[in-house]
Protein backbone atom coordinates (compact mmCIF):
# COMPACT_ATOMS: atom_id res chain seq x y z
CA UNK A 1 0.00 0.00 0.00
CA UNK A 2 1.65 3.37 -1.08
CA UNK A 3 1.75 6.22 1.77
CA UNK A 4 0.35 9.39 0.78
CA UNK A 5 2.15 12.83 0.90
CA UNK A 6 -0.85 15.32 0.43
CA UNK A 7 -1.18 19.05 1.09
CA UNK A 8 -3.41 20.60 3.55
CA UNK A 9 -6.66 21.03 1.31
CA UNK A 10 -9.71 22.08 3.47
CA UNK A 11 -12.73 22.46 1.51
CA UNK A 12 -13.91 26.08 2.74
CA UNK A 13 -10.17 26.96 2.79
CA UNK A 14 -7.80 27.64 5.60
CA UNK A 15 -9.39 29.48 8.71
CA UNK A 16 -8.74 30.17 12.54
CA UNK A 17 -11.95 28.52 13.05
CA UNK A 18 -11.66 25.28 11.31
CA UNK A 19 -7.78 24.92 12.56
CA UNK A 20 -7.95 21.89 14.70
CA UNK A 21 -5.54 22.80 17.42
CA UNK A 22 -5.09 20.34 19.77
CA UNK A 23 -1.70 20.68 21.74
CA UNK A 24 -1.05 23.59 19.38
CA UNK A 25 -4.09 25.56 21.17
CA UNK A 26 -1.25 28.14 22.80
CA UNK A 27 -0.28 29.08 19.44
CA UNK A 28 -3.62 29.27 17.96
CA UNK A 29 -4.72 31.95 20.76
CA UNK A 30 -1.56 33.75 20.19
CA UNK A 31 -3.12 34.12 16.61
CA UNK A 32 -6.27 35.53 17.43
CA UNK A 33 -4.71 38.20 19.73
CA UNK A 34 -2.20 39.63 17.40
CA UNK A 35 -4.85 38.98 14.52
CA UNK A 36 -7.43 40.71 16.11
CA UNK A 37 -7.46 43.93 14.42
CA UNK A 38 -6.72 43.70 10.91
CA UNK A 39 -5.82 47.75 10.99
CA UNK A 40 -2.97 47.14 13.30
CA UNK A 41 -2.26 43.49 14.26
CA UNK A 42 -1.83 43.91 18.26
CA UNK A 43 1.29 42.12 18.30
CA UNK A 44 4.46 43.86 16.31
CA UNK A 45 6.50 41.39 18.37
CA UNK A 46 7.64 38.56 16.22
CA UNK A 47 6.12 35.23 15.61
CA UNK A 48 8.05 31.81 14.45
CA UNK A 49 6.07 28.54 13.91
CA UNK A 50 7.68 25.47 13.68
CA UNK A 51 6.97 21.85 13.17
CA UNK A 52 7.30 19.15 10.82
CA UNK A 53 5.31 18.42 8.04
CA UNK A 54 1.30 17.99 8.40
CA UNK A 55 0.96 20.11 11.63
CA UNK A 56 -1.00 22.97 9.93
CA UNK A 57 2.03 25.70 9.90
CA UNK A 58 0.44 26.96 6.26
CA UNK A 59 -3.02 26.59 7.15
CA UNK A 60 -2.30 29.16 10.16
CA UNK A 61 -0.29 31.53 8.35
CA UNK A 62 -3.22 31.39 5.68
CA UNK A 63 -5.94 31.28 8.34
CA UNK A 64 -3.70 35.08 9.14
CA UNK A 65 -3.76 36.04 5.89
CA UNK A 66 -7.45 35.55 4.93
CA UNK A 67 -8.45 36.86 8.39
CA UNK A 68 -6.41 39.88 8.09
CA UNK A 69 -7.47 40.38 4.36
CA UNK A 70 -11.15 40.20 5.36
CA UNK A 71 -10.59 43.05 7.79
CA UNK A 72 -9.11 45.29 5.18
CA UNK A 73 -5.11 45.25 6.19
CA UNK A 74 -2.68 44.90 3.26
CA UNK A 75 -0.49 41.99 3.74
CA UNK A 76 2.61 41.29 2.70
CA UNK A 77 3.05 37.05 1.81
CA UNK A 78 6.44 35.44 0.88
CA UNK A 79 6.58 31.85 0.19
CA UNK A 80 9.00 29.06 -1.92
CA UNK A 81 6.90 29.30 -4.65
CA UNK A 82 7.13 33.20 -5.11
CA UNK A 83 10.48 33.63 -8.12
CA UNK A 84 10.62 37.20 -7.56
CA UNK A 85 8.98 38.92 -4.40
CA UNK A 86 8.24 42.68 -4.68
CA UNK A 87 9.67 45.52 -2.63
CA UNK A 88 8.08 46.25 0.75
CA UNK A 89 5.00 47.96 1.28
CA UNK A 90 4.40 50.82 3.52
CA UNK A 91 0.44 50.17 3.35
CA UNK A 92 1.40 46.79 4.65
CA UNK A 93 0.35 46.26 8.41
CA UNK A 94 1.97 42.63 8.43
CA UNK A 95 4.66 40.40 7.08
CA UNK A 96 3.79 36.70 6.38
CA UNK A 97 6.55 34.37 5.77
CA UNK A 98 5.61 30.75 5.26
CA UNK A 99 8.06 27.86 4.94
CA UNK A 100 11.06 29.85 5.10
CA UNK A 101 13.19 27.29 5.43
CA UNK A 102 12.76 26.49 1.63
CA UNK A 103 14.42 30.19 0.38
CA UNK A 104 16.35 30.92 -1.91
CA UNK A 105 19.46 33.11 -1.67
CA UNK A 106 17.34 35.66 -3.39
CA UNK A 107 14.40 34.95 -1.32
CA UNK A 108 16.12 34.98 2.18
CA UNK A 109 17.19 38.38 0.52
CA UNK A 110 13.83 39.86 0.27
CA UNK A 111 13.02 38.06 3.57
CA UNK A 112 15.56 40.00 5.64
CA UNK A 113 14.36 43.32 3.91
CA UNK A 114 10.58 43.05 4.51
CA UNK A 115 11.43 41.85 8.20
CA UNK A 116 13.97 45.22 8.99
CA UNK A 117 11.34 47.36 7.85
CA UNK A 118 8.54 45.85 9.23
CA UNK A 119 9.87 46.16 12.58
CA UNK A 120 11.66 49.89 12.02
CA UNK A 121 9.47 51.27 9.04
CA UNK A 122 10.25 54.53 7.68
CA UNK A 123 6.60 55.33 8.06
CA UNK A 124 3.97 54.36 10.84
CA UNK A 125 4.71 51.85 13.65
CA UNK A 126 6.12 48.55 13.10
CA UNK A 127 4.35 45.89 11.53
CA UNK A 128 3.63 42.60 12.83
CA UNK A 129 6.11 39.83 10.97
CA UNK A 130 4.55 36.20 11.18
CA UNK A 131 6.77 32.94 9.92
CA UNK A 132 6.95 29.31 9.53
CA UNK A 133 9.86 26.45 8.90
CA UNK A 134 10.17 23.10 9.51
CA UNK A 135 12.95 23.62 12.21
CA UNK A 136 13.56 25.63 14.98
CA UNK A 137 15.11 29.12 14.46
CA UNK A 138 18.76 28.55 15.38
CA UNK A 139 18.52 25.22 12.65
CA UNK A 140 17.61 26.94 9.85
CA UNK A 141 19.55 26.81 6.87
CA UNK A 142 19.20 30.49 6.00
CA UNK A 143 21.68 33.75 6.25
CA UNK A 144 22.79 34.47 9.85
CA UNK A 145 20.95 37.88 9.97
CA UNK A 146 17.46 36.33 8.64
CA UNK A 147 18.14 33.10 10.62
CA UNK A 148 18.71 35.26 14.03
CA UNK A 149 15.58 37.99 13.57
CA UNK A 150 13.12 34.93 12.53
CA UNK A 151 14.52 33.81 16.20
CA UNK A 152 13.80 37.22 17.72
CA UNK A 153 9.93 37.06 19.20
CA UNK A 154 6.99 34.15 20.48
CA UNK A 155 8.57 30.63 19.02
CA UNK A 156 5.94 28.11 18.87
CA UNK A 157 6.95 24.25 18.05
CA UNK A 158 3.54 22.69 16.12
CA UNK A 159 2.30 19.45 17.10
CA UNK A 160 0.49 16.70 15.07
CA UNK A 161 -2.99 15.92 16.13
CA UNK A 162 -2.96 12.47 18.85
CA UNK A 163 -5.16 9.76 16.87
CA UNK A 164 -7.69 10.32 19.42
CA UNK A 165 -7.88 13.69 17.57
CA UNK A 166 -7.40 13.17 14.43
CA UNK A 167 -10.44 10.07 14.39
CA UNK A 168 -12.77 12.88 16.23
CA UNK A 169 -11.80 15.02 13.20
CA UNK A 170 -12.06 12.86 10.63
CA UNK A 171 -15.60 11.41 11.85
CA UNK A 172 -16.77 15.52 11.91
CA UNK A 173 -15.79 16.22 8.64
CA UNK A 174 -17.45 13.02 7.51
CA UNK A 175 -20.74 13.89 9.18
CA UNK A 176 -20.48 17.38 7.48
CA UNK A 177 -20.59 15.59 3.98
CA UNK A 178 -23.17 13.55 5.24
CA UNK A 179 -21.26 10.55 4.69
CA UNK A 180 -20.75 7.65 7.34
CA UNK A 181 -17.22 5.93 8.14
CA UNK A 182 -17.35 2.92 10.23
CA UNK A 183 -15.35 2.07 12.83
CA UNK A 184 -12.75 -0.03 10.42
CA UNK A 185 -12.77 2.39 7.78
CA UNK A 186 -10.95 4.58 10.39
CA UNK A 187 -8.69 1.94 11.33
CA UNK A 188 -7.59 1.31 7.95
CA UNK A 189 -7.21 5.35 7.34
CA UNK A 190 -5.35 5.81 10.53
CA UNK A 191 -3.59 2.83 10.36
CA UNK A 192 -1.95 2.98 6.66
CA UNK A 193 -1.71 6.55 5.50
CA UNK A 194 0.06 9.42 6.57
CA UNK A 195 -0.40 10.81 9.74
CA UNK A 196 -0.65 14.23 9.70
CA UNK A 197 -4.55 15.95 9.53
CA UNK A 198 -4.06 17.90 5.94
CA UNK A 199 -3.60 14.45 4.20
CA UNK A 200 -6.74 12.33 5.88
CA UNK A 201 -8.45 14.86 4.85
CA UNK A 202 -7.58 14.69 1.58
CA UNK A 203 -7.82 11.30 1.16
CA UNK A 204 -11.49 11.68 2.39
CA UNK A 205 -12.10 14.31 0.15
CA UNK A 206 -11.03 11.49 -2.47
CA UNK A 207 -13.06 8.92 -1.14
CA UNK A 208 -16.37 10.94 -0.90
CA UNK A 209 -15.72 11.62 -4.19
CA UNK A 210 -14.79 8.27 -5.87
CA UNK A 211 -17.84 6.77 -3.53
CA UNK A 212 -20.44 9.45 -5.41
CA UNK A 213 -19.22 8.96 -8.66
CA UNK A 214 -19.93 4.37 -8.06
CA UNK A 215 -22.85 5.14 -5.83
CA UNK A 216 -21.37 3.00 -3.22
CA UNK A 217 -21.17 2.93 0.48
CA UNK A 218 -17.42 3.80 1.49
CA UNK A 219 -15.67 0.58 2.93
CA UNK A 220 -12.55 -0.79 3.24
CA UNK A 221 -12.66 -2.72 -0.66
CA UNK A 222 -14.07 0.91 -1.97
CA UNK A 223 -11.52 2.43 -0.51
CA UNK A 224 -8.60 0.35 -2.13
CA UNK A 225 -10.46 0.12 -5.36
CA UNK A 226 -10.15 3.95 -5.70
CA UNK A 227 -6.19 3.39 -4.91
CA UNK A 228 -5.88 1.00 -7.39
CA UNK A 229 -7.97 2.91 -10.15
CA UNK A 230 -7.10 6.80 -9.75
Amino acid sequence: MKQLALDIGLATGPTLDNFHAGPNDQALQHLRLAAGDGAAPRSPVPTYLWGETGTGKSHLLRAVYEALRGQGARVGWLDASVAAPTAFDERWSAVLLDDVHLYTTGQQAAAFNWFVNAISPAVGAPRWVLAAGLVPPADLPLRDDLRTRLGWGHVFQLHLLHEPERRAVLRQQADARGIFLSDDVLDYMLGRFSRDLGSLTQLLDRLDGFALREKRAITIPLLKTMLETE
